[in-house]
């Protein structure tokens, strides 16, 4: 007990290890990550359901700012979703982390910079970009399904339209930051999800052996 409890103490004086994972509404970001949490032993980390779950929390100071974003497929600002995301890593014991759905603009890169990665005091370090790539239409009929059974309330058209608009005009700079810096990893999230899940795998375990030569 006292060495797993040492082996922890150790593993959480490292720097976390953080994958972002991006893609348009629907481009299955959550499932994959689930398959990438039961195959690599990642943590994942929806910053929309950190916000979701912010929002719906009794007493929350910002609850009504973000169900304002939200509903209007607009970003909430960065302070509130940095904060979130670096509790969450705090108070887990591990220290490989997959950050779903971060950053979705300038102001969150800017932000994740300053706050988590700042050179002389850093936090978090970055291993690369995983990036789902597909189809607007194929995303937002994936969206309209799951929108019967899933209870939120962005997934319908009106909402999706204007998260669509959000993604193109935001999110793709960020992520041709990161192509810039030799950071993002592409994948065809068009096929089903082992097909995609096979991609996935093939990038993980490219970099867990490059990380082995180092």
């Amino acid at each position: 007990m006292i060495s797993r409890l040492l082996s922890l103490k150790i593993c959480k004086m490292a720097l976390p290890n953080v994958v972002f994972v991006l893609g348009g509404p629907g481009a299955g970001k959550g499932t994959q990550c689930e398959k990438i949490v039961k195959k690599f032993g990642y943590v994942h980390l929806s910053a929309g359901d950190l916000l979701r779950a912010e929002r719906a929390r009794p007493g929350s100071k910002v609850g009504e700012e973000i169900e304002h974003h939200i509903r209007n497929g607009t970003i909430v600002p960065v302070e509130i979703t940095c904060g979130l995301l670096a509790q969450a890593m705090k108070e887990s014991d591990k220290n490989n982390f997959l950050i779903d759905g971060f950053p979705r603009n300038e102001d969150n890169l800017n932000g994740w910079n300053r706050v988590m990665c700042d050179k002389a005091n850093p936090r978090a370090n970055l291993q690369f970009v995983l990036f789902f790539e597909c189809a607007e239409e194929v995303c937002m009929g994936r969206c309209l399904c799951r929108g019967e059974t899933s209870g939120r309330s962005d997934d319908n058209m009106v909402s999706l339209r204007k998260r669509i608009v959000t993604y193109n005009k935001s999110t793709l700079p960020v992520i041709e930051h990161y192509e810039k810096k030799g950071l993002v990893r592409r994948v065809d999230a068009s096929s089903t999800p082992n097909q995609v899940f096979s991609d996935v795998q093939n990038i993980f375990e490219s970099h867990q052996n490059s990380q082995k030569s180092i």
